[in-house]
């Protein structure tokens, strides 16, 4: 950031953060291919560790896609991914260590020191691809889409009917779109500063 970086003004906070809402139901309005490479192109730029980027996804869109993945899921998952006219399916690569000599050129030791280690590459592509998919979700919200994150899901069978052959690990699933307000649980409260932080 530049040092005339100023705080962004509250309609944005409140559109990313304050008055954005986990949606369960959903317009029937489509979400585009270009609105999900922006998505995307977004999100992509987020920190993870030594830019190692695991995530990997599937964006899916058609009606096809969308049968062969809700079988797959929990019943209380299943009408509103229906319903969603996109549900990204965020998955890890635990290999992502391969592709540390371009992503992370500066460190020439960094791929040797995820090799033979298979709990340290996974732990790592599992926090970053949490990480990642968090980007996933503002981005969402920056866009003016809504974002409905679910786990409730098999993921051994959606790494079997999405990621077969690949090695890559189902993390969660985002519903995109655009939600419908009127339908919205009353918003839950979050603690207090004090009851989860402290300044040392």
């Amino acid at each position: 950031m530049s040092d005339t970086a100023q705080a962004l003004p509250h309609t944005t906070l409140a559109q990313l953060f304050t008055e954005a809402r986990t949606h369960m139901h959903w317009q029937d309005r489509p979400v585009t291919a270009t609105q999900l490479r922006e998505i995307y192109d977004l999100a992509k730029w987020g920190p993870t560790s030594m830019n190692g980027f695991p995530l990997r996804l599937k964006f899916i869109v058609s009606a096809a896609a969308k049968e062969t993945l809700i079988p797959l899921l929990s019943e209380g998952n299943q009408a509103k991914t229906r319903a969603a006219p996109a549900t990204i399916i965020v998955a890890s690569d635990p290999s992502f260590h391969e592709q540390l000599p371009t992503l992370f050129p500066g460190a020439p030791g960094a791929k040797d020191m995820f090799a033979g280690n298979d709990a340290l590459r996974d732990s790592t592509a599992f926090r970053n691809s949490s990480l990642q998919a968090a980007y996933l979700i503002m981005a969402v919200r920056a866009l003016g889409l809504d974002a409905g994150p679910m786990s409730g899901f098999d993921a051994a069978k959606v790494d079997e009917a999405f990621f077969a052959d690949t090695g890559y690990r189902t993390n969660m699933l985002i519903n995109i779109g655009y939600g419908v307000p009127e339908k919205l649980y009353p918003r839950g409260p979050r603690p207090a500063f004090d009851e989860v932080a402290e300044i040392l």
